[in-house]
Order: structure tokens, then sequence, then C-alpha cells
């Protein structure tokens, strides 16, 4: 079925597939976004075998060859302008977390954001910093009109990211998500074009 917009999309197609997948620098000296490769593998797999990521991702890569055919995946969400999957990586190339734009939509100029680091980085505001950079690529670079992102409400850690990335607290979406333990709130959190 063809659906006809009253209004033009927001971005284009072609914003992102029309050039390869950036690497975006971290303001604060030493980290970048970049894409996934094949190499660090075992440093994203080793990311849950930690209690505490598993306790806010219930989708879980078991092995390196499930891992490669998660990054074979983060491409083609590139190329069909679906996604965005980035390493938050220090200069050396060392593995510290993950950042992805996921539930693109062109025509709303939306996107969702999603992260975890790795329990070495935490507390050192990487994945504030991450988010920020990331945000300010797409809002700013892209045209992106609308960030989003959700977080159980008892994930106080991603609900100070958030804040600290500029997000804003937009609400609670009631029993919105299924975790290991139950079903739990969700927060709303969303940053704008032209929100400082």
């Amino acid at each position: 079925m063809t659906r006809t917009l009253s209004t033009p999309p927001t971005l284009a197609s072609g914003c992102l597939a029309g050039g390869p997948q950036p690497v975006i620098p971290v303001a604060g000296g030493g980290l970048l976004l970049r894409p996934w490769e094949r190499a660090d593998a075992a440093a994203f797999l080793s990311a849950y075998e930690d209690e505490e990521t598993c306790r806010w991702h219930t989708h879980r890569p078991s092995t390196v060859a499930q891992v490669e055919e998660w990054f074979d995946g983060y491409r083609q969400d590139w190329e069909r302008e679906r996604g965005c999957h980035w390493a938050v990586a220090r200069d050396s190339g060392e593995v510290l977390g993950r950042m992805a734009l996921r539930r693109v939509d062109f025509e709303d100029g939306a996107a969702n954001a999603a992260y975890w680091v790795l329990p070495t980085a935490r507390g050192a505001g990487v994945a504030s910093r991450a988010l920020a950079a990331v945000s300010a690529w797409a809002l700013d670079d892209i045209g992106f009109h609308r960030l989003e992102l959700d977080h159980s409400t008892r994930n106080d850690a991603s609900c100070k990211v958030a804040t600290r990335a500029g997000y804003l607290l937009e609400g609670t979406k009631r029993s919105a998500a299924v975790h290991d333990d139950g079903r739990h709130d969700m927060h709303l959190h969303a940053r704008v074009r032209g929100d400082r």
C-alpha cells in the first residue's frame, strides 16, 4: 500500500547511507564513536557477562559468532537507513561501550538512542559524553528533529546519563517493558533540535 504524506519528510533519503558511517569525536578528549569492527566482538560480548548490563538489556548475544551477526546487521541498518550503531572507544581502539540510534523515522525526523558502557568505564562520564556527541551529530549535522530514549525507572544511572546529555524527562510509560524480573515502568526522555 502506498502512503502519501501531506508534508515533506523531515529527512531526505540518503542523508545517512549517502556516505560512510562517520567517526564522531567525543568532547573531553581521548574518546570517539566509530563503527563496530569484527575485532571488537569479544569486548562487545563481555558486556553481556556483566550482571548490571544484563539487568537492563534482555536482547543478549551468547557467542562471538552471534555478535558478528549483530555487527553485520548494524552495517545493514546503516545501508538501509534504519539505524546507526557505534563502538564508544578510546583513541587507542579500546572499546568502552555502545551507542546507537534505532527506530529511525525520516518522516518525523526522530530516532531512539540506546547505550551501555563496560564496568571499567562507569562513573567517568563516558556514556553521557558519548550520548551528547551522537545527539549533536544527529540533530545539528544530519537534521533530526527529536531524539528519544527510555529506561527502567529503577535504572538511576541511565537516568543521570540522559539528563547530563540534555535529555529532558518527559514522563513515565507505565508497565512498558519486560525485564528478567518482570514488567518495569519506563522513563521517557527526549532532546529536540534547539534544546541546549
